[in-house]
């Protein structure tokens, strides 16, 4: 394989890919279970996995060879036709999250699209044609396409794309009473982020669980998990919102079921998935052999021992931030997340300490302005976890007031 000088792959991007993401300046060109490592061969710590997608690390073996394997055999047939693995897929995750139907797709932006499409129709098969607003919380972030986007709050994202889809009302995550007065007849569906990510990594409080669920049974209005981020095991039990007591309607997964391979899911309760109909929504690439392979893959490493395993290092990660954040309390605010997602909201901006780690070999990131986003592979040991407190303890404790 011939390599392209770091210069030259800035060079042709600024040329020809279109100029919408502010990339750190570093070329990776291979990895090995929790590192990456750049054009000149330095080796770096992985606690971002590709915002939340590399859940197995890097050039996992059984995750090489099952693709290997597929990719030899066929990759692609679209959905006019039936395949061995959609099905066996659609079963596992549908035991996994106690939902009867699966709809697969490309990521967890169209895996969204699809829950905010199914409750609509939802409603309109019923007869219910006045039910088409949705409620979302501040601090939420649930993709960037047009209907994704609508439900997200940050207005950053929103203002320049606007008008947007209407009847969408923003409710205070950290108001549990206010979310009462937002819900009524015409609520097709209630969206919410057990733990909202892009949003600083802010776990959706038991008493706005409890409020939620309070809402939908008074309301019949439906409920939306968006468990791209916090679900697929990430917290340490396959779903966060039943460990927060939140029983939806309808799940979106995406991110870590692939491990690297796009693919994103949309599970549906019964009562949802009886009002869909053949031509309500649709897709290409979604659900193809290649992806449906990786996610088997994941879910058998999951359920061969890996979520046991990450309890135990998320146990471990959370007392070393709890340490981190007792050593330096002006620096550090909060620390919030559970399993492997956790947040460290510092008092000040957090670009320079990412990059400072980034100097230092450690990959994080920042998000909602202040706070360092932590999500590494779930394969993460108690030494890996050190290691990566080691650089972050230096980054913070090199921080100015």
């Amino acid at each position: 394989m011939t390599t392209t000088p770091m210069t030259d792959v800035r060079g042709l991007e600024a040329q020809h890919v279109l100029q919408i993401y502010r990339r750190f300046p570093v070329v990776f060109e291979r990895g090995e279970g929790m590192y990456l490592f750049d054009s000149t061969g330095r080796r770096y710590l992985d606690f971002l996995s590709g915002i939340g997608v590399a859940s197995l690390g890097h050039a996992n073996p059984a995750l090489a060879r099952a693709i290997a394997d597929q990719a030899s055999a066929l990759v692609h047939t679209s959905n006019l036709y039936f395949h061995p693995l959609q099905g066996e897929l659609a079963a596992r995750l549908t035991a996994l999250t106690g939902l009867e139907r699966a709809f697969f797709c490309n990521s967890g932006t169209e895996a969204i699209e699809a829950c905010l499409k199914f409750a609509r129709k939802h409603w309109h098969a019923r007869g219910e044609t006045a039910r088409t607003g949705f409620v979302a919380f501040s601090h939420s972030f649930h993709g960037r396409t047009m209907g994704s986007l609508s439900v997200t709050w940050d207005d950053h994202y929103r203002a320049p794309f606007a008008p947007l889809v209407p009847g969408v009302t923003f409710v205070d995550a950290t108001n549990p009473g206010g979310l009462a007065g937002a819900v009524n007849d015409t609520t097709a569906a209630i969206i919410v982020e057990p733990i909202q990510g892009e949003g600083g990594v802010r776990p959706i409080s038991a008493a706005m669980a409890a409020a939620i669920t309070e809402a939908c049974r008074r309301s019949g209005a439906l409920l939306i998990a968006d468990e791209v981020q916090s679900g697929t095991g990430r917290t340490g039990t396959f779903l966060h919102s039943r460990t927060i007591g939140l029983e939806p309607d309808l799940i979106a997964l995406g991110k870590a079921l692939g491990a690297g391979v796009p693919i994103g899911a949309a599970l549906l309760s019964g009562r949802v998935a009886a009002t869909a109909a053949p031509g309500d929504h649709g897709t290409t690439y979604g659900g193809n052999l290649l992806a449906c392979r990786a996610a088997l893959v994941v879910l058998d490493a999951l359920e061969g021992g890996l979520n046991a395993s990450m309890r135990r290092t998320s146990a471990h990660l959370f007392a070393r931030l709890n340490a981190l954040a007792a050593k330096y309390p002006a620096a550090i605010a909060e620390i919030r997340g559970a399993g492997l997602i956790a947040g460290i909201d510092l008092t000040q901006g957090a670009t320079t300490a990412v990059n400072a780690a980034l100097e230092k070999g450690l990959l994080v990131n920042r998000t909602s302005t202040s706070v360092i986003r932590l999500l590494p592979p779930y394969i993460a040991t108690e030494r890996d976890i050190d290691e990566a407190m080691s650089i972050l303890d230096a980054v913070i404790g090199s921080l100015k007031a």
